[in-house]
């Protein structure tokens, strides 16, 4: 049976993240590339998240190591269609870290840019 994908949708890896993992190109929407930058970070697939985060406001380094993803929940989305240039999600990642559980939520900024999605930048609280 195919492992089930990180990000919660109850897809096949295969089906759901992998091929935005293996081409950014592939996520049509700011969601999926939301979904796939989580499923990253629980893989462990830094070049994925620095790769499909826009130049502009990207660090020099992407790497969350120690911390343990452990799940997302989508709570809003706005525009971030195939056909938009910008999109907003809204979400909640649940981690552990330092034997400690926590909880992410942010209102993340996507835009299209050379034809495909890129995390701009987001409000934590």
């Amino acid at each position: 049976m195919a492992p089930s994908c990180p990000c919660g949708s109850g897809l096949p890896l295969d089906q759901c993240c992998r091929p935005a993992l293996d081409d950014p190109r592939r996520a049509e929407t700011a969601v999926a590339l939301m979904r796939s930058r989580y499923t990253a970070n629980v893989l462990g697939q830094w070049n994925h998240l620095w790769a499909t985060w826009h130049p502009r406001t990207r660090p020099n380094v992407v790497d969350s190591t120690g911390i343990e993803w452990t799940g997302l929940t989508i709570l809003a989305t706005e525009d971030g269609h195939p056909g938009d240039t910008t999109g907003v999600v809204e979400f909640r990642a649940t981690y552990r870290s330092g034997g400690h559980d926590d909880v992410l939520h942010e209102v993340s900024r996507f835009q299209r840019r050379a034809g495909r999605w890129m995390y701009v930048d987001g409000d934590v609280d």
